[in-house]
This record gives structure tokens, sequence and C-alpha cells, in this order.
């Protein structure tokens, strides 16, 4: 019997529906990439063996009105969206696609901070409505210290990068603790206070989760160097809003640069549309076709091998407790 495969947004990169046609697997995808009664209502209805995960809440309520669901696979690797226990009673798997979308997140990483230390798109609105505004106050980056909060393969590769401009590049992240940074050139710190009060610009690329959640708050804020900026493509709620639009008004912050909010989309109200000195993308790091394409071939492998008796490496699942006795489940 063919599999059915459920995606939470209105379509799946090509790369991946191929993969799909070739096991027979049927395809539903959600009309509405925000619309949670939807996916419910789906769920509920639909005989779902699997569940691709874009960025609508996956609920443990969604979870449970799904009887025939078995796997689930997040496209990328950010699972806060996902109720992971809800899963684990349920003892289904839930995966994700470490490395998939690492170089698009990086190069617009780069692009953040390129743009925020020189105002570019502050020049650009000027320009545009008229009027020969000359920022003469741009931030120099060769020579200044980079600060990058968790180390894998996104942070990893940006060090690469800045490291070749001349930066120093400095990292913080728990799992590297009493062990060698996997990259030359790199100095570990061990606090991220200690990081922070270094760091001309500091790069967040830590997961969300009960220990991340606002760890850059009016305390961090006030350990950074005077005229620091700040860089977020990892997950808006790493960051207090409020106080990052004080330090922003207030000087402390040269500028920063920022690919995800709190809040998704971005309220029309919010205080950070009426800066001048922040960057905003719409979060779209993992957003160009190359990453979707590989997003979505490693999300569909993830979950057809588990269907078919040949699960992914324990290493892309982030409740492996679950993969205990799968040989009996999946029989």
């Amino acid at each position: 019997m063919p599999y059915t495969v459920l995606v939470t947004a209105p379509r799946l990169a090509d790369a991946g529906v191929l993969l799909l046609e070739a096991a027979n697997a049927r395809l539903h995808c959600l009309a509405n990439p925000d619309d949670s009664r939807e996916l419910h209502h789906l769920l509920g209805t639909l005989p779902v063996d699997a569940v691709i995960s874009r960025t609508v809440d996956l609920t443990g309520a969604a979870i449970d009105a799904c009887p025939t669901l078995k796997v689930i696979s997040k496209h990328g690797v950010g699972v806060s969206n996902i109720d992971v226990g809800a899963a684990t009673k349920r003892g289904i798997p839930v995966y994700v696609t470490p490395g998939a979308n690492a170089q698009s997140v990086a190069e617009l990483t780069l692009g953040l901070m390129f743009a925020a230390a020189r105002r570019v798109t502050w020049m650009d609105s000027e320009l545009r409505a008229g009027r020969w505004s000359r920022a003469q106050d741009g931030v120099e980056l060769h020579g200044r210290t980079i600060g990058l909060v968790g180390f894998g393969q996104v942070a990893q590769r940006v060090a690469r990068v800045c490291l070749a401009l001349g930066m120093q590049v400095a990292a913080f992240d728990p799992a590297l603790a009493g062990t060698a940074v996997p990259a030359a050139g790199v100095t570990r710190f061990d606090t991220l206070e200690a990081l922070l009060a270094v760091s001309d610009v500091v790069s967040l690329h830590a997961p969300l989760n009960q220990h991340t959640r606002g760890m850059i708050g009016p305390a961090q804020l006030a350990c950074m160097r005077h005229g620091a900026i700040l860089i977020n493509t990892a997950r808006g709620e790493l960051v207090d809003e409020a106080a990052l639009v004080a330090a922003l008004r207030g000087g402390q912050l040269h500028a920063a640069g920022l690919d995800t909010m709190a809040v998704e989309p971005l309220p029309a109200g919010s205080p950070l549309l009426t800066l001048g000195n922040v960057v905003l993308t719409p979060h779209v790091g993992g957003s160009t076709p190359t990453a979707l394409a590989a997003m979505a071939s490693d999300a569909v492998r993830n979950v057809l091998g588990y269907l078919q008796g040949t699960p992914p490496a324990p290493a892309l699942c982030v409740n492996p407790g679950v993969l205990a006795g799968l040989d009996q489940r999946i029989a």
C-alpha cells in the first residue's frame, strides 16, 4: 500500500517530489503554510504515514489527531515548532536535515553583516526617496572580532569567510566545552558573557530551547562592545526584542541584521520597522532553490527510509529514545 506524506507547506521542491513519486507515495500539501487548523484537519482525516514539517506549528493535538502517523522529519534543523514530547509519547521519531541549508544560511548571515555594518538598506531607501544621504559612519570589518554563538555547520562556514576578511573569530558553544575548536584560527570562549565582551559583531547560531530562549537580553546587550553589531539568522526568540530595540535606539549597538523575529510574520506595529539601523529579511536564510532542494530530498529520505525499514542514522533523530524496538514497530 503506498505511503501518504503530508508537507506542511503549499509545495515541496521537485527534488523531493521525484523521490516520493519513485516510491509511489501520495503527497499532500497545505494550501496555507500558516494555517494550523487546516493542518489539524488534514491529520484528522487523511491516513498520513509521515509529516515533513516546515514552519507552521505541529502541535500535540495535531499529532494525536492522526492515529496512522509513524514518522516526522523537519525540513531543516529547528524543531521548536514541533511538539517533540507528544511525538515521543506516541513513539514517533522526529528527524532533521542538518547541513542541507547551511551554506545558504551562512551566506545570508554574511550579507546581513555587511549591510548592517555599512547601513546599505538605509542609504538605498534614502536614494529612492530622492535624498543623497551619504552615511560615513560605516564599520570596516577587517581587524574586528566576530563572536559566534553556537558553532555548528553554519557558524563554521561564516568563520572561514570572516578569517579570510582579516577578522578575528571567537566562538561560544557549550557543546565544545573541554574540546578543541573544530576550525583553525578560532578562539573558544567558555562563557557567553566573555565572548560578548570582546566581540564587535555577534552572530547567533544556536537552537531554540529552554536554555537559549531570551539568551540575549538587557544584561547581555550591555556586555557587548559599544557600537557592536548583532546578527540573528537562527531563531528570533533567542533575543529579547524590547531590549534590542532599546540598545539600538540608545546607541549601545551600531546596527542589527535580523532574518528571524520573535513573532513571525513581523507585526505591522513592530518598533523594529521604525529603526534605520536594522536590516530585516523574512526568515529566508535557508530559502534558496539549492537549499530547498537539499532539505526536501533529505527530509523525504528520512521518512521513506524509516517507513521502508532502513531508518536514517540515529544522529539525525532528535528523540532517539523512541528508536528502541524499531524493527518490531516497522514490521
